[in-house]
């Protein structure tokens, strides 16, 4: 009896040191790194900072990567519906298949997929003839990038939308067309409203991916200042040629942004649970 009483009290230490050890790992990976650009990028006041902001080739880098961000989420949202959809309401062979391919951006480095691109499309791939006489420019071009930035950002509204569409069924659905809803109506008035918050969780994920891409985009679009730079790219670029002040200005932009996901992404997961919750 006097172990079994004390035994609660000598594991009290447990999760304390747990707690601990997680703190000092996420300060030495996250939180200290994070601080040091915010400090590094005002040292000198608000003033270099700003000016920094105005530079040539960052306000061009920031408008292409905001540029391939309006052209992949969209593009990536709709082929995550579809192909959630299909999974999901359709006995299709090799679902499991499909879905291995749909994960296979996380399982691949995204310079390998920049590489698989090159040699798919670049000048001395078994394309390349063809669209060098069509005048066709797609590596070290923005084509080249897009196709970089929906290849690693492709899996994340399928991803979130598939597991809702199992969980809620087709009795709804099947209900509407019973009723005489198009299939358009049942799915614009009944799927839609049923996902929304999975579906826009899935968005902002594939627009932070799409935003704060390195690997693959390096590896296809050259990194040519004004040209082919994005912002992860200026960054890198602004570092190896010792313009430190405009690099850690520029991360401190996409660091904000990362904040601005992470808060929106807090909110979607608040409310989809809640809504949960009520509808059970």
């Amino acid at each position: 009896m006097i172990r079994n009483k004390s035994q609660p009290h000598q594991q009290n230490w447990v999760p304390k040191v747990l707690i601990a050890i997680a703190l000092l790992y996420l300060s030495l990976v996250i939180y200290i790194p994070t601080v040091n650009v915010f400090v590094q990028a005002f040292k000198k006041g608000v003033q270099p900072f700003l000016a920094n902001l105005s530079e040539p080739n960052f306000l061009y880098a920031a408008w292409l990567t905001l540029i391939l961000a309006l052209i992949v989420v969209p593009i990536n949202t709709v082929f995550g519906l579809c192909a959630a959809w299909t999974l999901t309401r359709d006995k299709i062979p090799g679902r499991a298949f499909i879905l291995s391919v749909i994960d296979l951006p996380f399982s691949i480095s995204p310079v390998v997929a920049g590489l698989m691109l090159v040699l798919l499309y670049g000048r001395n791939s078994w394309l390349g003839g063809w669209l060098i006489d069509h005048d066709i420019k797609i590596i070290f071009a923005i084509p080249g990038m897009v196709l970089a930035t929906a290849f690693v950002s492709m899996p994340f509204v399928a991803r979130e939308v598939i597991p809702l569409l199992d969980e809620i069924g087709k009795d709804q659905e099947e209900a509407a067309k019973i009723l005489g809803a198009s299939g358009w109506q049942t799915f614009l008035r009944i799927t839609v409203p049923n996902i929304r918050w999975g579906l826009l969780y899935g968005i902002l994920l594939t627009n932070a991916r799409a935003m704060g891409e390195f690997g693959a985009v390096s590896v296809v679009s050259g990194n040519i200042g004004g040209d082919t730079q994005t912002l992860p790219l200026f960054i890198e670029d602004a570092y190896k040629q010792y313009q430190t002040e405009a690099a850690f200005s520029s991360a401190v932009i996409l660091a904000m942004l990362a904040l601005v996901t992470l808060v929106l992404k807090e909110i979607l997961e608040q409310i989809s649970g809640h809504s949960t919750k009520k509808v059970s």
